[in-house]
């Protein structure tokens, strides 16, 4: 009897430890809140920040205080904050203000025992490399980078509770994407007609994207260069705002010179099918390692085997 006692004990009170760990929507939101302010106010202090915290900006480990806590100056016309409280994960979508112009952002952030842990940056500049790297003229070459485009078009920020879908759903409707993409087949993407997908702020699909009217997020597959969606992740899920972050590469098919993408993607579901897609992304050089977290931390290079030689890449 003593020792069922004295092993409820240590059950209730684990338990309560766990109930006083635990970070809700509103815990979540506050930490994002002062962790974006601390980067506008270049102030690591004013974030309450794990001892061993890390960041990445485009999979690069940043020492504290340098990189966005430099340039980041300000907030822009896009700030969502998207929740989750099953992995204890928050993230910002939107615009930031650095201090040679604007920048696209996807930030999540990591929250343990009321501490900010992880800090993980995906950001798209006006002269960022693109697809093609740097052009002969020295300028980006391949790089999409409409914030204004954006401002008109942000993802949403609360659903109507009676669309909202089950966690298990939401994700199963944003892997379905990436299959669709690695079979180079539409028909099997969870997605309504029309689907709209934004890349670094430009509309490059849906009714309003390049391709005309009849092109979506489904469209286009059969001959897209990317042999493998990998490194597959899904840390956010808000449920109540029906949105899925997504983090992922697309690997491209062997003896290509064009860049592996790098991406974020928010996806907004309701009744278990995408209706848009927001991206920020980057164009990592061949030999760098991405996504650069685990359990992935530096298993994406490319390969010499499947990179195009070097006297070729410009023909």
């Amino acid at each position: 009897m003593v020792r069922k006692l004295a092993f409820l004990s240590a059950l209730a009170a684990a338990t309560c430890t766990a109930a006083a760990d635990d970070c809700d929507r509103a815990c979540l939101n506050n930490a994002l809140t002062q962790y974006m302010n601390a980067v506008v106010k270049h102030d690591p202090t004013a974030a309450p920040l794990f001892v061993g915290f890390r960041q990445t900006e485009n999979a690069v480990v940043t020492k504290l205080g340098t990189g966005t806590w430099k340039s980041v100056t300000g907030l822009g016309a896009v700030q969502r904050h998207y929740l989750d409280p099953v992995t204890s994960q928050a993230a910002y979508f939107g615009i930031v203000q650095e201090q040679d112009g604007p920048a696209i952002v996807t930030v999540r952030v990591k929250v343990e025992h009321r501490k900010i842990t992880e800090a993980e940056w995906y950001l798209a500049r006006q002269d960022n490399p693109g697809l093609n790297g740097v052009g002969p003229d020295g300028k980006p070459s391949g790089n999409f980078f409409e914030p204004d485009n954006l401002a008109k078009n942000p993802p949403r920020e609360k659903l109507d509770p009676k669309l909202r879908s089950s966690r298990e759903a939401m994700i199963a409707a944003t892997n379905s994407y990436f299959d669709g993409i690695d079979t180079h087949d539409g028909s099997i993407i969870m997605a309504f007609p029309g689907c709209a997908r934004l890349e670094n702020g430009r509309t490059v699909t849906g009714a309003n994207g390049r391709g005309g009217g009849s092109n979506d997020c489904t469209s286009g597959l059969a001959n897209i260069n990317v042999s493998l969606v990998a490194a597959r992740r899904f840390p956010v899920v808000d449920e109540e705002a029906g949105v899925v972050l997504a983090l992922a590469i697309f690997m491209r098919k062997p003896g290509t010179a064009t860049r592996r993408n790098v991406f974020s993607e928010w996806f907004t579901i309701d009744d278990n099918k995408i209706r848009t897609i927001h991206s920020a992304m980057f164009y990592p050089t061949p030999d760098m390692p991405a996504p650069n977290w685990p359990p992935y931390e530096g298993n994406w290079p490319m390969s010499p085997t499947l990179a195009a030689p070097a006297a070729t890449k410009n023909k």
